[in-house]
């Protein structure tokens, strides 16, 4: 089970930085869910990404930490297939798309393919939800996508989805632009788990929210992950969020991962200078 990345330096910053050479324990014996090799992805003079690699495996969460501009959210991005690298291949363990290299998808083909296996909950939930529509609309919505036309059908999906997330049925109608952040998160949840995707990418899911409703969150969380079985990766700057969620942890700067392994071992023992400051500041 391991997620490295190169030790060669990031030309936008001008030096080295120095991978820390530590394994991750592995603790499963299954094949991975995800696999990505090398993904780069540069803006102008900017590097994004520098040959960043990820390996998930079956139930497992994979939490990636590190300051703003570091790469997190652009890296979920090109795991949701919504922007292409510069170079890189990245493989999910779905039979249809066995050993295919998804990147190489066209446009639709990976419209389709997240439509129907990749769940992803926004920091900003006005990048998931049409925030006029109602909330079971949206959910309805990723259904419509995938093919489903039967109104009884759409609804009572919409509902086993919300009440999934802990979302009250009494308000399904009600338009995400009238809720509060907490609510509109889990109608984002809903939405991304309608379909039982394989895997389930969260940006930042507790961002803003009162300490209370982080925590309700959180449990929702912790809930589908045992009773669904979903692999997830969330992205956080906040280290008890991915203390509370994750198995694994990577810790990326300047798109490069400086250090990853077991959640504890990482944030009990940083190896990594930077690592270290992350820690520490949070303390």
């Amino acid at each position: 089970m391991t997620v490295t990345s190169s030790n060669s330096p990031s030309h936008s910053h001008g030096a080295d930085i120095k991978v820390v050479p530590l394994q991750a324990p592995r603790l499963t014996t299954e094949a991975p869910i995800l696999t990505a090799r090398g993904v780069s992805r540069q803006f102008g003079a900017v590097t994004a990404l520098k040959d960043v690699d990820v390996t998930l495996y079956p139930r497992e969460v994979l939490g990636i930490v590190g300051e703003s501009g570091s790469g997190k959210s652009t890296l979920l991005r090109m795991l949701n297939l919504e922007d292409q690298p510069d170079s890189g291949d990245y493989t999910l363990s779905l039979p249809e798309y066995a050993g295919q290299n998804l990147f190489t998808l066209t446009r639709f083909e990976r419209r389709q393919l997240r439509v129907r296996h990749i769940g992803i909950v926004y920091q900003n939930p006005y990048l998931g939800l049409r925030m006029k529509n109602s909330s079971s609309g949206n959910v309805a919505e990723r259904l419509v996508l995938a093919g489903e036309r039967t109104f009884a059908t759409l609804r009572e999906a919409g509902k086993v989805s919300l009440a999934a997330s802990e979302f009250p049925l009494t308000r399904m109608d009600d338009p995400p632009i009238q809720l509060s952040g907490g609510m509109q998160q889990r109608v984002q949840l809903a939405k991304a788990i309608a379909l039982r995707p394989a895997l389930l990418l969260l940006d930042e899911p507790t961002t803003g929210l009162d300490v209370s409703v982080q925590a309700l969150v959180l449990d929702t969380l912790r809930r589908l992950r045992r009773e669904r079985g979903m692999a997830m990766i969330v992205v956080s700057h906040d280290l008890g969020v991915i203390r509370t969620l994750a198995d694994r942890v990577m810790v990326m700067r300047h798109g490069q991962v400086l250090e990853h392994g077991l959640v504890d071992q990482v944030l009990d023992d940083p190896q990594h200078p930077y690592t270290q400051q992350l820690v520490h500041a949070k303390l």
